[in-house]
């Protein structure tokens, strides 16, 4: 690690405003959220454009992830953080310039490469800083922080939108407005706090982060990777189509009601992990996953009976669930990675959560422009997802009671 640059700032100090930057950066993606149905009054496009531009944003992720996710091992946590700050800047600007189709793609795809790079980054600049700052605190209060930094960045985002955007005017233009304020401030913060990594005595030839598992714990890893995207999918869904569900079928077009209930949703992840963080595997996983299963049920019955409450309240239990199934997904992977390929390994494992969060909402969203109504859509959409979650779910427990 290097630690010889002349800051002012401590790493005690820098881990906590690492996390609050991180927490801020993870906000402004999930911003448009509750936007959504405006762009589709504005430009005038099928509801499908909605998952198709939410789509944008997973791909935007898989390629940040694997092509620059693992450079900064190299060059440094806060030069590519840096330049993740860039890429979401660009993506502010492209928001507030138009909502014209084209743009909102590109705008999402370059916020998610930035995220692709910055989550790898952040996460390890915080493991980092709090080693050196904290040296006598358990290592494992770090990881903690980046995953519900991470997480409750995501639900913060859409409350902060319809917050922004109820009452106040320009509401496709003003949160991406504020939201290049607060990343400009971000990066002076980045920039001050120090480095943790020293630069390589030779030069390394630059390659993708490769995917790679050993041979022997591909049935385990496989089973855990299913249930991370799972999870991951329930996630997606409602930060995806809860403003058109809530709009369109219940004819409640507040922004701010849609906000809230993706933030309920998400933050019930990263409420989850916090309060059961010290359950042992096995246990969390078999509450998470009843969880997920109860809470998805919940989301059909609220489909069926257009009941607001059930639907918001299958969304909380299955958002909770949802968080334990891939912390616990998450901890499989580092437990079966081969030495000296964790990196890869857990590649694998970011890539099957975004292919989650990222094809079966397109596929919802295919759904709904041949079945037109929502309902019998979402209800499918949940009893599978359902189905997928004990399958992987009942996988991984009798994984981890062999080896337990």
């Amino acid at each position: 690690m290097r630690t010889d640059r002349a800051v002012a700032v401590p790493h005690a100090a820098s881990f906590w405003l690492v996390a609050a930057g991180f927490l801020a950066v993870m906000s402004f993606t999930t911003i448009p959220t509750p936007l959504y149905p405006l762009y589709q009054a504005a430009d005038h496009f099928a509801p499908f454009m909605i998952t198709v531009v939410f789509a944008a944003y997973g791909v935007g992720v898989i390629a940040g992830l694997f092509l620059l996710g693992h450079v900064s091992d190299r060059v440094g946590r806060r030069r590519m953080i840096l330049t993740a700050l860039v890429l979401e800047l660009v993506s502010a600007v492209l928001f507030t310039l138009s909502s014209a189709v084209p743009t909102l793609l590109v705008a999402r795809f370059v916020c998610g490469f930035g995220i692709g790079i910055v989550t790898a980054a952040a996460t390890a600049h915080l493991t980092e800083l709090h080693a050196i700052g904290y040296p006598d605190r358990d290592g494992s209060f770090a990881s903690t922080v980046a995953t519900v930094v991470n997480t409750g960045g995501l639900a913060l985002g859409p409350l902060v939108g319809g917050l922004l955007t109820q009452w106040w005017p320009h509401p496709l233009t003003l949160p991406f407005a504020v939201y290049l304020g607060l990343l400009a401030v971000v990066a002076l913060v980045v920039w001050a706090v120090p480095e943790t990594v020293s630069p390589p005595v030779e030069h390394q030839p630059y390659r993708p982060q490769r995917v790679e598992v050993d041979p022997a714990a591909r049935g385990e890893f496989a089973a855990a990777a299913v249930a991370g995207a799972a999870s991951f999918t329930v996630l997606g869904l409602y930060t995806s189509l809860t403003a058109t569900f809530v709009g369109g079928t219940l004819h409640d077009r507040s922004r701010l009601l849609a906000g809230t209930i993706v933030f309920a949703v998400m933050g019930a992840s990263a409420v989850s992990q916090v309060l059961l963080a010290r359950l042992p595997d096995l246990h969390r996983l078999r509450f998470g996953g009843g969880l997920m299963v109860a809470g998805l049920l919940g989301v059909a019955l609220g489909a069926t009976l257009l009941s607001l409450g059930v639907f918001v309240a299958g969304g909380i239990l299955a958002g909770g669930g949802a968080g334990l199934v891939f912390q616990a997904a998450i901890a499989t992977a580092v437990r079966v990675a081969a030495p000296g390929k964790r990196a890869e390994t857990m590649a694998g494992m970011f890539l099957a959560a975004y292919i989650g969060i990222t094809v079966p909402v397109v596929a919802v969203g295919v759904a709904l422009t041949v079945v037109r109504d929502p309902v019998p859509v979402l209800v499918t959409f949940s009893l599978v997802v359902l189905l997928v979650v004990v399958v992987a779910v009942g996988r991984m427990l009798r994984a981890l009671a062999t080896t337990t």
